[in-house]
């Protein structure tokens, strides 16, 4: 009864401030509905859940789906927005709390890594594209498929850093070893990519070996802390790693990048934003709930806060672009994808796992799409020639397509 009170009371709240195309059915069959038409409906099996409706945010939400207190009909642009305007209907208008306590010891992050990686190669499978790209695509027409859009964005990001051949190139946080094969074959580069994902490490050992570049191309088992070598190599990038790097790593992390990377040496960062200035959590429960149930310890820092710690680190800030759009064709892309795939994806990781995904890559192409996050690719150099003797004047070298071998 206390439960039910509490219900009535915040739905009737809610009905008086949003319209939305929602209908919620209570195990006794009485329905609530808050618009004209309902597009999305909300079954609610038990008493108890009932709960999660009660000042309800993202992270409730998210969590009476993904634990089965709920059942929800609709599609996924149509669910999330009626969880945005049940979330905003109910708003906290207190900012959100900081998040600047350290916790990143490589414990921590070895353990937040696996947890996030290490579900199946075979599950990232199924809806990644064949090379197993896992960072936002770059789509030159609408066109494109997940496939080309991926190929893009590795070469998007090695014109960038004008890679040539026999130069040193680090992949920090290679992933399943797409940027890393394309370097060396591609582009003739001598490359070492890192990893705290085991998962990760074999397999990209394994595509290594089958193309034959095992003589110029190697994949380690290593944090970005612990990996030697000063001033060892004439190009860095990183790929969607620092997001796990957390906020008060960040002069770290950089200065780790400036003592690896040679004089005159360039590095591309590539990752994803809050939109928040003051790099807090995203709002509305969205940041609990992915720290939660998708990436443990993840930070996400404003784009501000990640260019002042470059700066401080020494490396300079050439040019920053916004790829903002694309990760949400990206993600949407993969959300299609996980869905066609659902059944092989119920049975390599459960009904829970599943559900975590269905919901996180579904509300990913959402939050892009809407601005709740960004992702930024920024180029910097390490120099003390103020001139950058030898880099280009213009931009126009980043969409050339004639800097990689043929």
């Amino acid at each position: 009864m206390f439960f039910e009170k509490r219900f009535m009371k915040a739905i009737e709240q809610l009905r008086a401030q949003v319209a939305l195309p929602l209908r919620i059915e209570l195990w006794n069959g009485r329905q609530f509905d808050f618009g004209s038409e309902h597009k999305v409906k909300v079954s609610i099996p038990t008493v108890a859940a009932l709960r999660f409706f009660i000042s309800p945010n993202l992270s409730k939400l998210g969590e009476a789906f993904v634990e089965g207190h709920i059942q929800v009909e609709g599609t996924p642009d149509h669910v999330f927005k009626v969880a945005e305007g049940l979330a905003r209907g109910v708003a906290d208008k207190m900012p959100s709390a900081f998040r600047w306590v350290s916790r990143h010891t490589r414990g921590v992050d070895r353990a937040a890594i696996a947890y996030h990686y290490d579900v199946s190669d075979d599950f990232y499978s199924l809806f990644l594209d064949p090379g197993m790209v896992y960072s936002c695509a770059y789509f030159k027409n609408e066109s494109d498929s997940l496939e080309l859009a991926q190929n893009q964005k590795l070469d998007h990001l090695l014109n960038k850093l004008r890679l040539k051949p026999g130069e040193k190139f680090l992949d920090i946080g290679s992933g399943w070893g797409a940027l890393v094969l394309r370097a060396a074959q591609k582009y003739g580069a001598i490359v070492t990519g890192i990893t705290l994902s085991k998962n990760q490490f074999e397999y990209s050992q394994k595509k290594i070996a089958q193309a034959g570049l095992a003589d110029r191309c190697q994949v380690l088992l290593c944090d970005y802390r612990d990996l030697g070598g000063d001033h060892a190599y004439d190009k860095i990038a990183s790929v969607g790693m620092f997001e796990h790097v957390g906020l008060k790593n960040l002069p770290l992390y950089f200065s780790a990048i400036h003592r690896l990377l040679k004089e005159d040496g360039l590095v591309l960062n590539h990752g994803i934003t809050t939109t928040d200035v003051e790099s807090r959590w995203m709002g509305m429960g969205a940041g609990d709930f992915i720290d939660r149930y998708v990436f443990p310890q993840g930070e996400l820092p404003h784009i501000s806060l990640a260019t002042r710690e470059m700066s401080r680190a020494g490396l300079e800030v050439l040019d920053v672009e916004s790829l903002r759009r694309h990760y949400a064709r990206t993600c949407d892309a993969w959300s299609k994808n996980l869905d066609k795939n659902s059944v092989e994806a119920l049975r390599i990781a459960g009904e829970r796992r599943y559900r975590i995904w269905q919901i996180y890559l579904a509300g990913c192409a959402y939050g892009f799409s809407k601005g709740w996050m960004n992702l930024y690719q920024v180029l910097c150099s390490k120099s003390t020639n103020s001139s950058l003797t030898g880099h280009p004047l213009t931009r126009d070298y980043m969409v050339a397509p004639t800097l990689a071998l043929a």
